[in-house]
C-alpha cells in the first residue's frame, strides 16, 4: 500500500536532533515561553520576512487572535463582514463566527481552488472590514488583486496561511508576508509540521504584535497584571523546539514536492481527470497535490484496490455543515463542483520514484 502521509517515517529522519533537543529541553527545566518559542519567533519572523511572528497553541488560535487584536484596535466590532472563501476548511469560518464576525462567502476560481478576486467587489458593504485569504492546498491566492481589492475599499487583508508555508509571491515576499497579518498552522501534516498542536501569526504591525502576544498569555501586562481579558494560547516551548530543527529543512522539502508535482503534471494523461492549474511553480508548495474527476467516488475505489490510498480536502463544503445550518440555503455551485469532484493523491518529501511513477501509471489507466 502506498499511504496517503506516513508521519513516523516523516519525523523519524530528524530523529537524532529530537533527542538531542528533548534532553537539552529536559537539563534546562524552562517549559513555557523561553528560549525555543523566543528563537523560533525570531528565525519564522525572518524566513517569512516579516517584522513580527507570534507563536501561538495552532492555527485557528492564530486567527482568532488576529481578529480579537483587532478588534481592541477598535478597527473590527461585533457583527462586521468578512469576505472568506466559501471553498475552505472550516476553521477558517469558526475564526470569524467565534469572535462575532459575520462570514461573508465567495465563490473560488474553478481552476486555482482559491477566491475568486473578480466576486469579491460584488459583495462588499458597508459593513465589510475585512478579506480572509486562504492559500488552499499550498498555492497563495491572487496576491495582486486581493491587496488591490482592499487597499482600494479601506480592508484588513488577512492571511489563512495553514497551508502554504514557504510559498513566494513573484516579488519574492513569501507567505506570511503579503497581508496585514497571517495566521498559521503547525499542525502535524503541514509542510512545517510539529509533534503536536502549534501555530502563529506574523505581522509588521507592531501594536497588532504587541496585543497578540498580551491576549495568547492571559491578556498579561505583567505577571499578576491583566491588560486584556486574553486567553491560554502559547506555543509550547518544546514544540517550538522541533519546529526549529524541521525549519531548516522546509524549503528542501518543499523543492521535492515541487518536483514530485511536476512529474504528476508532465505525465499523468487522461481525459477523466482535471490536474491542478499552476500559475508559477514558486508560490504554490503542493502541501496537498488535488485533481479532480467528475467520477472521483470510482477513482478513488480503483486507487484503493490498486493499493494507493487517497484522501478528500474536503468532501462537505461548509454552507451545507450543520454547524452552520444558518447558511444551508444558500447555493454555492462552483465550491459544491469542487466539493464533490477533487482527490488528493500522495505527495511528500519521502515519495519513492517508483512510487510516484506507480501512481501515474494507475492515474493514466483509469477509464
Amino acid at each position: 500500500m502506498i499511504e496517503f502521509l506516513n508521519l513516523k517515517s516523516i519525523n523519524r529522519q530528524f530523529e537524532k536532533e529530537f533527542k538531542e533537543k528533548f534532553a537539552c529541553f529536559l537539563d534546562q527545566g524552562k517549559y513555557i515561553l523561553s528560549e525555543e518559542v523566543h528563537s523560533f519567533e525570531k528565525e519564522y519572523a525572518a524566513y517569512c520576512g516579516t517584522k513580527y511572528c507570534i507563536g501561538v497553541s495552532n492555527g485557528l488560535d492564530a486567527l482568532k487572535l488576529i481578529f480579537e487584536a483587532y478588534k481592541i484596535l477598535g478597527v473590527l466590532s461585533n457583527g462586521d463582514e468578512v469576505i472568506v472563501p466559501a471553498n475552505t476548511y472550516i476553521a477558517s469560518i469558526l475564526s470569524c463566527s467565534n469572535l462575532n464576525l459575520k462570514p461573508v462567502f465567495v465563490e473560488p476560481n474553478i481552476l486555482t481552488f482559491n477566491i475568486d478576486p473578480d466576486k469579491i467587489v460584488k459583495v462588499i458593504s458597508p459593513k465589510t472590514k475585512a478579506i480572509l485569504g486562504v492559500h488552499l492546498y499550498g498555492q497563495l491566492y491572487n496576491v495582486e488583486q486581493l491587496e488591490r481589492i482592499a487597499k482600494k475599499h479601506g480592508l484588513l487583508l488577512i492571511e489563512d496561511a495553514a497551508q502554504c508555508h514557504g510559498a513566494v509571491f513573484l516579488d519574492g515576499r513569501k507567505s506570511g508576508n503579503v497581508s496585514d497579518a497571517a495566521a498559521f498552522s503547525f499542525y502535524p501534516t503541514k509542510n512545517l509540521g510539529a509533534l503536536g498542536d502549534a501555530g502563529a501569526v506574523t505581522t509588521n504591525n507592531i501594536e497588532l504584535a504587541n496585543i497578540i502576544l498580551s491576549l495568547r498569555n492571559y491578556g498579561r501586562k505583567s505577571t499578576y497584571e491583566n491588560e486584556f481579558k486574553g486567553y491560554n494560547c502559547r506555543l509550547d516551548e518544546i514544540q517550538a523546539a522541533f519546529l526549529r530543527i524541521k525549519l531548516k529543512y522546509l524549503d528542501s522539502d518543499n523543492n521535492k514536492r515541487r518536483e514530485i508535482a511536476k512529474y504528476y503534471i508532465d505525465n499523468i494523461n487522461s481525459d477523466i481527470i482535471l490536474l491542478p492549474f499552476i500559475e508559477n511553480m514558486d508560490n504554490h508548495v503542493f502541501h496537498l497535490f488535488v485533481i479532480r474527476s467528475n467520477k472521483r467516488n470510482e477513482l478513488k475505489e480503483y486507487l484503493k484496490i490498486k493499493g494507493i490510498e487517497t484522501l478528500i480536502h474536503y468532501p462537505i463544503p461548509i454552507h451545507q455543515q450543520k454547524a452552520y445550518e444558518e447558511f444551508i440555503n444558500m447555493r454555492f455551485p462552483v465550491t459544491e463542483q469542487i466539493h464533490n469532484s477533487v482527490l488528493s493523491i500522495p505527495l511528500h518529501p519521502l515519495l519513492s520514484s517508483s512510487d510516484s511513477k506507480r501512481i501515474v501509471e494507475a492515474l493514466c489507466n483509469f477509464e
